[in-house]
């Protein structure tokens, strides 16, 4: 059997130079000590092939790949072997954008059930965000506390993010040793007390702590900008949008109280105090308004080390088709027109475009904080109360948007009206993910050497988003009632099956994901 020789584009090690037929075929000792996954479909090196990839079970690493599908007969018997064919083999998907909110508030979210809607859909690591947790990720006993509270209850491996606020800049530096993969910090009110917004003195104190270490800084950037020039950021930070003209439970309304303009305004501000760190890589967090774009390009142009993500409410979801009241919609920076829409995908598609990743922004809450009202869903005897007073309004709901493990399936779908590839997504989702938080050496790749992460995936397949379909604890996402195109079957994390659509589900074996607490190099 001809095998085709690795193009080595990846600095990552060649796949065997031959099947594994000269094993000993009736060894049980190898066999009971590998995962064997084969399809005529993977996503290796960027491209899409048949491969056979082998993962240690010892290890949780790739050991050998192989560009055919071999035969179980080249394995040892009783080899843990599966042919998916003519379903996709895909890295994990790695989800940098998550609120998991424990400890503190695990009544919206907790590490159980967050990472087990993530292994759903084929996400295998998920970076957990500095708040909704109590207390926040912003000092070294917080960081502490938050690994404390995920032990033994992650599906998938969890990494952390450390936080940005008024006065820790002098923990900063002490965080990157106890393993944060990256700092996000608001430049606008957080919703929540223990988190507030930073001055551009604190984004100055923290470039300058973080200028020489290895992680990259983050931004929540919206700002309301000023209405003179000599309005400093004492008014403009941590103040809420400025009283609504119309309705509160239009959604016309909230969307004019968080224009395009808080988004740029704050990426300015950042882009003028990048010169204080000049090495020192940055990132927006959930661009939503395009009119950013060119700022950020010209940025690049100049050599500032800046990249954005976007998230998949805003590809999937417009302003245009949001019903009044439907508070489910509401996040921020809001969920845009359809020709921003348009935007955000363009850029995305431009290979040397500012938005290089995908994330989901899970950000969810208790459904009694989102005041929907009892017409939205016909669900509401599960969600609220018979209260109808203040429902529906956008100013008071909770902001955020529940979909962590849908992820996958929403790009597909909307992807699938715009031409993109699979191996766009795994572009976006899994290696450039990856690389944003350090861990293009383990993830985001099928290669020997890099984490057994799989997701197994059927993408003609489809399914309606039902309570069945959110497994995130409080059900309650813009995306219920959808049908979305693309299925996964299986999910892999480490040459482990957490994940078996069609079989045992989550299986008996409980969560065996790792913290991933390792210094970022």
């Amino acid at each position: 059997m001809t095998l085709n020789p690795s193009t080595n584009r990846h600095p990552y090690p060649s796949p065997a130079p031959s099947p594994p037929n000269r094993l000993d075929r009736s060894s049980t000792s190898t066999a009971n000590h590998i995962v064997v996954l084969a399809s005529s479909r993977a996503v290796l090196e960027g491209r899409l092939t048949a491969a056979t990839v082998v993962i240690s079970k010892a290890t949780g690493k790739v050991t050998s790949i192989f560009h055919s599908v071999l035969p179980a007969s080249d394995f040892p018997a009783g080899t843990d072997y599966t042919d998916h064919s003519p379903h996709i083999l895909l890295p994990g998907l790695v989800d940098t954008h998550v609120h998991l909110n424990e400890p503190g508030r695990t009544e919206w979210e907790g590490f159980w059930t967050g990472t087990r809607a993530a292994a759903f859909g084929g996400v295998t690591t998920v970076i957990d965000m500095p708040l909704n947790a109590i207390p926040p990720t912003t000092t070294v006993a917080g960081m502490r506390e938050k690994v404390q509270a995920a032990q033994g209850k992650c599906w998938v491996d969890v990494g952390f993010y450390g936080g940005i606020v008024p006065g820790n800049a002098t923990e900063l530096r002490s965080l990157v040793q106890e393993g944060v993969r990256g700092f996000k910090g608001f430049l606008i009110d957080s919703g929540v007390p223990e988190f507030p917004a930073v001055s551009s003195t604190d984004i100055a104190l923290a470039m300058a702590a973080l200028a020489d270490e290895p992680t990259t800084l983050m931004f929540h950037a919206e700002t309301i900008p000023p209405i003179a020039g000599s309005v400093g950021d004492d008014v403009q930070l941590s103040f809420p949008p400025l009283a609504p003209i119309g309705p509160l439970d239009e959604y016309a309304t909230f969307l004019a109280s968080r224009p395009s303009s808080f988004e740029t305004y704050a990426i300015a501000k950042i882009l003028s105090l990048a010169h204080i760190a000049p090495n020192l890589p940055l990132h927006i967090v959930h661009l939503s308004a395009i009119e950013a774009i060119p700022l950020l390009q010209e940025a690049i142009a100049h050599g500032i080390k800046i990249t954005a993500e976007t998230c998949f409410h805003y590809l999937s979801l417009a302003a245009e088709s949001i019903r009044n009241g439907d508070t489910r919609h509401k996040c921020c920076p809001p969920i845009r027109s359809k020709s921003n829409q348009d935007g955000l995908w363009e850029e995305l598609m431009h290979n040397d475009g500012c938005i290089k990743t995908v994330v989901s922004d899970h950000s969810p809450c208790t459904p009694n904080l989102k005041l929907l009202p009892n017409s939205i869903t016909n669900t509401e005897n599960d969600l609220m109360d018979g209260d109808e007073e203040g429902k529906g309004n956008f100013f008071s709901a909770w902001g955020g948007v529940s979909s962590v493990g849908l992820g996958l399936s929403i790009l597909w779908t909307e992807g699938q009206r715009r031409g993109i590839s699979i191996e766009d997504v795994v572009k976006w989702c899994c290696t450039n993910t990856a690389k944003q938080v350090g861990l293009e050496n383990d993830k985001g790749h099928l290669a020997v050497g890099f984490d057994g992460d799989v997701a197994v995936f059927d993408d003609n397949g489809s399914f309606e988003v039902g309570e069945e379909a959110m497994l995130f604890r409080n059900k309650c996402s813009p995306y219920q009632g959808t049908v979305l195109q693309g299925v996964v079957k299986q999910t892999w994390v480490r040459g482990q099956r957490v994940w078996d659509r069609d079989g045992l589900g989550f299986g008996k074996e409980g969560p065996s994901g790792k913290l991933l607490l390792e210094r970022r190099r």
